[in-house]
């Protein structure tokens, strides 16, 4: 009998943030089995910066986006010039 996939747990901290007129969207998620969490950022302009190294805890990965967010600011997250879309 194969193997359910595991589910996506979706922390409580994930969600919106505006900041320098600007907002992104914070996804923290780990699977069902795991422990590790991934931290994805997408803008409105449907680009995605998702993060190579897990964290170990929810509150980990989220102070990793407000860490990003106070060193480089909002524009580590915004689509610059060479970006090229993936077409829908």
């Amino acid at each position: 009998m194969a193997q359910n996939e595991p589910n996506p747990v979706i922390s409580s901290l994930s969600g919106e943030v505006t900041k320098e007129n600007a907002t992104v969207e914070g996804n923290i998620v780990r699977l069902e089995r795991k422990a590790t969490w991934s931290l994805k950022v997408g803008n409105d302009g449907g680009t995605s910066i998702v993060w190579d190294d897990l964290c170990p805890s929810d509150n980990d990965a989220y102070d990793e986006l407000l860490r990003t967010l106070a060193e480089e600011g909002m524009q580590a997250f915004l689509d610059r010039g060479n970006v090229i879309p993936f077409r829908r």
